[in-house]
């Protein structure tokens, strides 16, 4: 990302889903010796599962929208897949709203990366949030064009593209609230990593990579491998980018989380390994 009217573009934006009427897993036919197909099988919004490496165990996490009915349903599937059953403050929600905001079709998220096929640049950012709107502006007023939709992919996964069509400069970059981080390229998470966030609601936000290949409920949809972290976020964060200050690499764009950057929160990542790897794009 370059000098330009965002500094940085690089968007975070949290779109609020409401609850939905979520349904307790089904009965299943795994075995105990499979915890991972036990807890696939779950699809009660408000949830996320995956191996956790301080107990290492698996643990299905909850929220507090999760029903006391839906939750007596979940306590059993823990327990047949051997799994710890935790509750996390908050709602479990996609955040919409590399820092700075972007915004289309009534919503705002935050900038990914800005990255290239050969000569043509784009944004990257969250798929909830592409899924919002055609055409994105970089600011609230919606009168700077900052592109066009060319690609979104969610649920199951949660990125999307968006071509630049104005004429905003856009380097390879991370606002920082202020400043700007020049990005080097973009790398791979693991455990104990340490990380931080930029998005338009929070600014910079820094913790640990706690868990990968994580599973997490959406009301509206599953996502898959993704990238926990013990960092907060709110509404509009979303997109933005996990990056490691000391390299310049960025390693995720934010999906979602529970809790809020008062009391603290948990938050998952699409890999941006991903993404690149499945629109042939490179980064810068």
């Amino acid at each position: 990302m370059r000098r330009s009217p965002l500094a940085a573009l690089v968007l975070t934006v949290l779109l609020l889903v409401a609850p939905g009427a979520a349904q307790a897993a089904a009965p299943d036919r795994a075995t105990p010796a499979d915890p991972a197909a036990v807890l696939a099988q779950v699809r009660t919004a408000g949830t996320s599962w995956g191996h956790d490496p301080t107990s290492g165990r698996m643990t299905l996490t909850v929220d507090d929208t999760v029903a006391p009915a839906e939750l007596t349903a979940l306590r059993a599937v823990a327990d047949r897949a051997g799994a710890v059953l935790r509750r996390e403050p908050g709602t479990l929600r996609p955040l919409i709203a590399a820092g700075q905001g972007i915004y289309g079709g009534g919503a705002r998220c935050s900038l990914g990366a800005n990255v290239r096929s050969g000569s043509t640049y784009y944004v990257v950012t969250a798929g909830h949030c592409t899924n919002a709107a055609s055409t994105w502006y970089a600011d609230s007023a919606q009168t700077t064009v900052l592109g066009t939709r060319t690609a979104t992919s969610y649920p199951t996964n949660d990125y999307g593209l968006i071509r630049y069509t104005g004429r905003i400069a856009h380097p390879s970059a991370v606002y920082t609230y202020p400043g700007l981080l020049t990005i080097y390229g973009a790398g791979n998470a693991y455990i104990g990593q340490a990380v931080c966030r930029s998005g338009v609601t929070t600014g910079v936000r820094c913790g640990t990579v706690t868990g990968l290949n994580q599973t997490v409920n959406y009301a509206t949809g599953v996502i898959y491998g993704l990238i926990r972290t013990n960092i907060c976020a709110e509404p509009g964060d979303s997109g933005g980018p996990l990056y490691v200050a000391s390299t310049g690499t960025i390693i995720g764009i934010l999906s979602g989380g529970t809790g809020n950057c008062t009391a603290g929160g948990t938050t998952f990542y699409q890999p941006i390994t991903e993404v690149l790897a499945a629109y042939g794009l490179t980064l810068p």
